[in-house]
């Protein structure tokens, strides 16, 4: 067995103005603070760098300007489709102002919470993210002691921690069911993840209706397979069930390919809704009803709020709802 190189120490200021042939000071200020030095000289110091390796410490620097242009963003699962649009938005609204997205992964359990709260702040981040709301009750008042900008995402709430851009999923529970009894069904059911926010859907859509109907829960992330699964589950309830609304567009599609497997067309037999509005949503066979959420809109928004708050400019409208719409296709749509 080969034996693996030996570590070599890493590179630092020094080693780059050595290289370059120039002074410490002189090598430090092309590359933090360009302006007062030559262009032919940053040119050789940033050659430098390339050729030595060098990695500046962005904590140093930050440790003297109290700025690390850093923001953290916690997400539940990072592969979750829905999520996808407000991530890439944060990232390049962020960016475009010198900040950089660092990405944690919460899961849907919340006594990761506050360990993950307390990893993440002794980095030091400038502003803090989260999909959804802050649920403990230590981390609530931990990041209020720090001070940080904080923006809630993916939900509403009338006690945030500092700032929120988001939606009320129980009036989108609320907004399905009225959607399928103005269609004349009756005989309703809902899939669901078991996570806090598809269980306000849920909350919402039994008030809308004004009883109880057939339940599938599953444990989130849904996916395709667990939609099957809940379907069948739905169907031993009541073999009537004439539509279905899912608390996301995967386990949407899993209720269709059940669907159609066991002989039921869609939406003759049975109507399916969605929520999210994946990608692929507008695309399957029959196209999927969803509700459809401006995922890129939450993550532009919060990143404003965020930019404003460091700069110091005062915040007029902390909490931003900015709704949602049934985007009705062929899975609901009886011609």
């Amino acid at each position: 067995m080969n034996a693996l190189p030996p570590r070599t120490k890493a590179a630092t200021l020094h080693d780059v103005a050595r290289a370059a042939g120039v002074s410490l000071i002189t090598a430090s200020r092309a590359l933090g603070n360009p302006g007062l030095v030559s262009d032919a000289t940053i040119a050789r110091v940033q050659q430098a760098v390339l050729e030595t390796g060098y990695i500046p410490n962005l904590l140093a620097g930050g440790l003297k300007s109290k700025r690390s242009m850093t923001v953290a963003g916690l997400v539940p699962i990072i592969s979750v489709p829905q999520f996808l649009p407000t991530v890439q938005a944060l990232t390049e609204t962020l960016d475009a102002a010198g900040y950089q997205l660092i990405l944690g992964q919460s899961g849907y359990d919340h006594s990761r919470e506050d360990r993950l709260l307390n990893t993440i702040l002794a980095r030091r981040p400038d502003a803090l993210v989260v999909t959804g709301l802050v649920h403990s009750q230590a981390a609530r008042e931990q990041l209020q002691r720090v001070g940080i900008p904080v923006v809630e995402t993916w939900d509403l709430s009338d006690r945030p921690v500092d700032m929120m851009v988001g939606f009320s999923h129980v009036k989108v529970g609320s907004a399905v069911a009225g959607y399928f009894l103005g269609k004349g069904w009756q005989h309703l059911a809902i899939a669901t993840g078991d996570d806090h926010r598809a269980s306000l859907r849920r909350d919402g859509f039994l008030a809308a209706v004004g009883r109880q109907v057939p339940i599938a829960t599953v444990p989130a992330p849904s996916s395709l397979a667990l939609g099957r699964r809940a379907l069948g589950e739905l169907l031993a309830q009541d073999p009537k069930i004439q539509a279905v609304y899912c608390s996301s567009d995967g386990l949407a599609q899993g209720v269709m390919v059940e669907a159609l497997a066991r002989g039921l067309r869609i939406p003759q037999d049975i109507a399916i809704c969605g929520f999210g509005d994946a990608d692929f949503a507008a695309h399957l066979q029959p196209s999927l009803t969803t509700v459809h959420v401006d995922g890129a809109a939450i993550g532009r928004r919060a990143a404003e709020l965020i930019i404003a708050r460091c700069n110091g400019q005062p915040i007029e409208q902390p909490v931003v709802d900015l709704g949602f719409r049934i985007a009705e296709r062929q899975s609901t749509f009886l011609s």
